[in-house]
């Protein structure tokens, strides 16, 4: 791939000049939010080449033409314009990568489709039946999971055509866990010797035991039954240090691996697929059953689906299948027949608790996961027209090819208001996958060459300018004895001041040592070792090192934005502790541990009035003040600057959630003011609970909970994925 491309083209990133905010003045109109700083010097880059001289000149002459073509929907299907329309297919990605990030994986696949052909892109499923004929006693087969999927199920279908069944005892199924070893090792000896098959499920949860699976395997194949067939399952290593799977199973094994349908047409469809006319028919109480039934299959194909939107979708990824969807409608059966009444709230408790919930592991995911159960599953789901969402609504009583019928003409194009989202959740979603898609081409460049053609600097001396840039820019180490000498009184802010500046003098002294170890070893002065060799890598591909991350806060950001935010927080503590008053305004993203300064407003009112702590909570009011306008802190509490919103946007008008702009990804939110209360004096009422992270990988990143004001029912937040973020 670089050899392909680096005669071609070659970028070099310049700084920020002054033409930045002329560009930045025409581009923004386009599509404003897309456009983060990165994309605007790639512009800028690009602008300053040969090959793209005078398109920065050509977009603001042309600018309804360019206008038209950014905000498109999908503007890698549409001509440039004028005569950039005649530039090459890979002149054209470039463009593209600038303009509109989002839609890069879509353009790279037409790439890749015009320069070999439509076989590299078309996903096409496999028939088991075909791969069964090759496997054999010393070629067993293995299925490498996917989230949603279970490829077991056409084991099992293949097995009874051809009469391997549990009830002709010919066919085990042993799912690997803690004392389940021994009940494989004799499943696999009985089947040797007799010609049964051995499903071994999620061997990846039992480590310790493969080198034995391996040499059983291997004694198993010579001298076994010809009918003797193995099937093998585990979910693929989450990184390369973590693979578990000896190298000689994988070897010996016909590998395969089904991604689950794409999109809500075919979630929906396979979800109704487990299901017949006969199903349909088995209850007595037919119109609520099959109501219900089908309100099931498209929660299913909701939640299934909804992992395509990263966080903002799912806090964590969970393996629901299609088995939670079957046992969910044989309990709903049970139910039915028992019981004269429709009971909605214990079918809820059960399916989104112990069905589904019982693979959820985070509580925002199982409040996500319960509203939407009280949504779809409701008393009104039988009382007239019901959406299930916007301009589908539950159908009627049908048969089953009706309904597979109902869903091919009544289920909307897709988009993530199927599932209860923003359009804005599928460009984030979009343009973080084509971030990593090309931070992934970016790894697999050559390493030991010159950066390009002509250039005439190496690798190393570009890793040399960056380090010796970064060690002149940082400061000296809190002296924290010296900055405890001029206190008086250890507040709790004062504390939180203090473990801040620890933290930061952790951060920088690691930062320090490391680059001035690689400087020596650049030099020649010193032996290169891994960690030396790790670090250049790290900053070369402008990756933050593994050995700062730890000692640091969490981040999605490159090297060269992490480091100037960096930078920015060492300012604002070196501002708090220069007479350690509070900040007029608090940006509470710069702290390593935000809890703490939360934690400190209340623990100082509590000093103040003689509250318990345990009673207390922190009230959170949103102002409609910009920063400047506030000269000194408020005299309880702290007003706090810094956060985003992900999902939807804060209204200054009326001073609610709103409704996010369209491409309008994480608007920032005005100052807000926090105060300590009491619990028993907080009004619960129109408001939304709103989780706040860290960065927007959500999940482990969480910090707190602010009540943000709301006309809307809660619910439509929560499906929405509404959040604050600290980092964007």
């Amino acid at each position: 791939m670089g050899k392909l491309i680096q005669p071609r083209i070659n970028v070099k990133m310049p700084a920020v000049s002054s033409s930045f905010s002329s560009v930045y003045g025409f581009m923004k109109p386009l599509s404003k939010a897309i456009f983060h700083l990165w994309a605007l010097l790639l512009f800028q880059a690009l602008s300053s080449m040969e090959q793209f001289r005078n398109l920065d000149r050509d977009i603001e002459g042309s600018a309804k033409r360019w206008k038209k073509f950014v905000e498109s929907e999908c503007p890698e299907k549409e001509r440039f314009p004028q005569e950039w329309k005649n530039k090459s297919a890979l002149q054209h990605l470039c463009m593209m990568r600038a303009l509109r990030p989002d839609r890069m994986t879509y353009a790279v696949l037409d790439f890749v489709e015009e320069k070999l052909g439509s076989k590299y892109v078309v996903g096409r499923s496999l028939d088991f039946a075909t791969s069964y004929e090759e496997s054999g006693p010393a070629t067993p087969v293995f299925f490498i999971l996917s989230p949603g999927v279970d490829p077991l199920k056409d084991v099992e279908k293949h097995g009874k055509k051809l009469g391997y069944t549990f009830n002709n005892r010919n066919f085990h199924n042993v799912s690997l866990g803690q004392g389940q070893e021994i009940v494989a090792e004799q499943a696999l000896d009985l089947a040797a010797a007799e010609g049964h098959w051995v499903i071994l499920q999620n061997i990846h949860l039992v480590a310790k035991w493969l080198s034995s699976l391996e040499k059983k395997l291997e004694q198993h194949s010579e001298g076994s039954h010809p009918d003797f067939r193995i099937f093998i399952s585990a979910e693929p290593a989450a990184s390369p240090e973590s693979h578990l799977i000896p190298q000689g199973i994988l070897e010996n094994s016909i590998k395969i691996t089904n991604e689950p349908p794409t999109g809500m047409h075919a979630n929906l469809h396979k979800a109704l697929d487990n299901f017949n006319q006969d199903t349909l028919e088995m209850c007595t109480r037919e119109n609520e059953f099959k109501s219900i039934l089908f309100a099931l299959c498209y929660f299913h194909a909701v939640v299934a689906e909804r992992r395509k939107f990263g966080p903002q979708g799912w806090n964590r990824s969970y393996p629901f299948n299609i088995g939670d969807l079957t046992i969910s409608v044989n309990v709903l059966y049970n139910y039915l027949e028992a019981t004269s009444k429709v009971p909605y709230d214990d079918l809820r408790y059960l399916f989104g608790e112990i069905m589904y919930g019982g693979h959820i592991t985070d509580d925002w995911d199982r409040r996500l996961c319960k509203s939407y159960l009280e949504e779809f599953i409701k008393p009104e789901m039988l009382e007239g027209e019901f959406l299930l969402a916007s301009g589908f609504p539950l159908p009627g009583n049908m048969d089953y090819n009706g309904y597979h019928q109902y869903i091919d003409d009544a289920l909307p194009p897709e988009s993530p208001y199927l599932y209860g989202l923003h359009p804005n959740a599928e460009i984030g979603f979009l343009t973080q996958t084509s971030e990593k898609l090309f931070r992934t081409v970016l790894e697999l460049q050559p390493r030991d060459t010159n950066l390009g053609e002509g250039v005439g600097t190496t690798r190393e001396e570009k890793v040399k300018v960056l380090l010796d840039d970064i060690l002149e820019k940082l400061t000296d180490e809190f002296n924290i004895p010296e900055l405890m000498a001029k206190v008086e009184e250890r507040t709790p802010y004062i504390v939180v001041a203090f473990q801040e500046c620890e933290r930061m003098n952790f951060l920088t002294c690691e930062i320090k040592r490391s680059l001035r170890e690689l400087d020596l070893g650049l030099k020649g002065e010193l032996t290169m070792t891994n960690d030396m060799e790790t670090l250049q890598n790290a900053i070369f591909l402008d990756m933050v090192p593994e050995s700062w991350t730890r000692r640091a806060y969490p981040s999605m950001s490159g090297l060269g934005t992490w480091f100037t935010d960096l930078l920015n927080r060492i300012r604002e503590l070196e501002a708090w502790i220069g007479d350690f008053v509070l900040p007029s305004v608090v940006w509470l993203a710069g702290f390593f541990n935000p809890q703490s300064f939360l934690t400190a407003i209340m623990q100082s009112m509590a000093r103040k009035n003689e509250w318990p702590l345990d009673k207390m909570t922190l009230q959170c009011d949103v102002t409609k003040r910009n920063r400047e306008e506030f000269t000194s802190p408020p005299r309880e509490g702290a007003y706090i600057h810094g956060l985003f919103m992900e999902g939807a946007r804060w209204d200054m008008q009326t001073g609610l959630i709103a409704d996010a702009r369209l491409k309008d990804l994480t608007p920032p939110m005005p100052i807000i003011f926090i105060k300590a209360i009491l619990v028993d004096k907080q009004d619960a009422r129109n408001v939304y609970p709103c989780p706040v992270y860290k960065t927007r990988q959500r999940g482990p990143t969480y910090i707190w909970t602010f009540n943000l004001k709301t006309k809307e029912k809660p619910s439509k937040w929560i499906l929405a994925g509404v959040a604050l973020l600290l980092q964007v």
